[in-house]
């Protein structure tokens, strides 16, 4: 019995560490590809405040999306992310200031300020861009290289055509993010439908 239990770990931890392997490659590849098409919609995700003010890793987002809108005048912005516990305001009313801020129109902001998961954030955004019936739901995705496999993940389960437009990662949270990615794929698999 002790010899089958024992083999029966053994088997596991293989498993696990193989999965593992495997989704981490696939963030990894999926957080290179930048395909910046032309859309109608650009879906900025939200990431932690300070307060009222944007934490690095969402400073890289907003660089990113006010990049594009730039270059691309006819897309619009959804800026999604909810209120923290520890946050002042809702992400998204941080990410409008700051889009504003640095030239973006603010007709070409829609807010979404409900969220709290990326499931969240696609499935409210979705409901946003569908008031507008004379688009596609062709959209753009903005977030951190770590995030942008599963947003483009849970967007197609909303029925959207979804493209990755990668941020970077600030240098002290990468491990920390890649490793928390991979639980965080498995249980979107898994329970976000």
């Amino acid at each position: 019995m002790k010899d089958f239990i024992r083999k029966s770990l053994i088997i596991l931890a293989i498993l696990l560490l193989v999965s593992f392997v495997l989704v981490e490659g696939i963030i990894l590849m999926e957080g290179k590809k930048a395909e910046p098409p032309r859309v109608d919609y650009v879906i900025v995700l939200g990431a932690r405040l300070y307060g009222d003010l944007p934490s690095p890793a969402l400073m890289e987002r907003l660089r990113v999306a006010r990049d594009y809108l730039l270059e691309n005048g006819d897309s619009i912005a959804v800026v999604t992310g909810g209120q923290g516990t520890d946050e002042l305001i809702p992400e998204a009313h941080a990410m409008k200031k700051y889009l504003i801020e640095n030239g973006i129109e603010i007709n070409r902001i829609i807010v979404e300020d409900k969220a709290t998961s990326t499931f969240e954030n696609m499935k409210y955004s979705r409901e946003l861009i569908m008031e507008d019936e004379t688009v596609s739901l062709k959209v753009l995705i903005v977030t951190n290289r770590h995030h942008i496999f599963r947003a483009k993940l849970l967007a197609g389960r909303q029925g959207m055509e979804a493209y990755g437009m990668p941020a970077s990662i600030p240098p002290t949270i990468i491990l920390q993010s890649y490793v928390r990615e991979y639980f965080a794929v498995v249980k979107s698999v898994i329970f976000d439908h």
